[in-house]
């Protein structure tokens, strides 16, 4: 049966800055090129898509018969047609080309070939959860200036409204065919066209390698990852990672709100704040797993817009961390948390929440509590705080 999502590849583009003879989804990178490293984080996905890579019209037959195997060891359906004029003609010649089956649709650079598949599957579920358009962006962290032609500087933009936006882009199938046929103008990217058509559009959490290869700096840098990951690969080992998270929460206002610390319900005592349960026990083991496993932190992956997080205890959290550590290549070896806080009184219920978060995530688990000897937001009694350290291991 055909997939029900849909990861619509453009890589039609010439490249000029780039330098290249070839264009630029063809340019060698590591022992591929460009196109197929971006194959390569589309194939990995949880759900395996129903791929279309938009190439040059001259490049058609040959991209069919380079992807042909591929296709057949990832048991993937891989269509190739031939681009427009413009990336609006290209992703719209992919669209037609798409089975009834699919309901679901990302639309992808090829120029961002280092795309980790975990962003291709966190767009799908913000898709599917929320049954809008989804684009994933970064913080934008230098300061912006608006300047003249002439290269006056005019006034510093307000950043904290801004994102760089990435792709893939995700889209309930129905909003992208519908915005595609209404379009009277051509739109820099998937998710302005969709909003032109009046549709909303939201922004998730992005991820740092999905950068686009623009220029022979970009081509270098993508050309020393593929690198390391590729010797990595050919050794069979590799060293094992370490990760350390930290996370505080403030006691609730409501006094009825229960407190969840270490994954366990400790009634009669006060509640912790936040969008979850509150648990900074459990917040700061995923962080700390996480930033090991080089997949950003828990505000990037667990993000307060989400849903699906509102209200979740400690182990929902640790459960699809451990999910998406596991998917990224690595398992969880060992990880020790420390508690900050003067209640509650860990020691008679040590060994059951390391029990409990040991169970979770398949791996020994070490928790300590400490006070901060009256210092502090934690000695004052106003809140708790917790710091974790985590070792993964490649996966066999």
């Amino acid at each position: 049966m055909s997939s029900a999502i849909a990861v619509i590849v453009v890589a039609a583009g010439s490249g000029t800055r780039l330098g290249h003879a070839e264009p630029k989804a063809f340019v060698p990178l590591g022992s591929g090129t460009v196109l197929s490293v971006a194959v390569d984080s589309v194939l990995g996905m949880r759900e395996t898509p129903h791929l279309v890579l938009v190439v040059p019209a001259d490049r058609v037959e040959s991209t069919r018969s380079r992807f042909a195997p591929v296709a057949e060891a990832a048991a993937a359906e891989i269509a190739v047609v031939a681009g427009g004029a413009t990336r609006q003609e290209s992703v719209a010649g992919g669209l037609a080309v798409l089975p009834d089956s699919v309901d679901t649709v990302l639309v992808h650079d090829a120029a961002r070939a280092l795309a980790p598949a975990l962003l291709f599957d966190e767009v799908v579920g913000a898709v599917r959860a929320r049954r809008r358009g989804i684009v994933p962006a970064l913080d934008v962290v230098d300061t912006v200036k608006r300047v003249s032609d002439d290269g006056r500087v005019l006034e510093t933009v307000d950043r904290s409204a801004l994102r760089a936006v990435q792709t893939p882009q995700g889209f309930p199938r129905a909003s992208l065919d519908h915005a595609y046929a209404t379009a009277h103008e051509e739109f820099t990217d998937d998710a302005a066209l969709v909003a032109s058509a009046g549709l909303v559009v939201d922004v998730v959490p992005g991820d740092v390698r999905a950068f686009k290869i623009t220029v022979p700096a970009d081509l270098h840098r993508a050309e020393q990852l593929v690198a390391e990951r590729e010797a990595q690969a050919s050794r069979g080992v590799t060293a094992p990672r370490i990760g350390t998270g930290a996370d505080v929460h403030a006691f609730a206002d409501d006094a009825t709100t229960t407190l969840w610390l270490a994954g366990l319900e400790w009634p009669g005592e006060r509640g912790l704040s936040g969008h979850s349960d509150g648990d900074a026990a459990a917040h700061a083991i995923c962080d700390a797993l996480l930033a090991a496993a080089g997949l950003g932190d828990v505000g990037q992956v667990f993000g307060t817009a989400d849903a699906r997080f509102a209200g979740a205890h400690g182990e929902v959290f640790l459960a699809e961390t451990r999910r998406l550590v596991e998917a990224s290549g690595w398992r969880v070896g060992n990880v020790t948390v420390q508690i900050i806080g003067n209640r509650p009184k860990l020691a008679p219920r040590r060994a059951e929440a390391e029990a409990l978060l040991s169970g979770v995530l398949d791996a020994p688990v070490s928790v300590a509590a400490t006070t901060s000897d009256a210092l502090g937001f934690t000695g004052r009694g106003e809140g708790v705080a917790a710091i974790a350290t985590a070792m993964l291991l490649p996966r066999s």
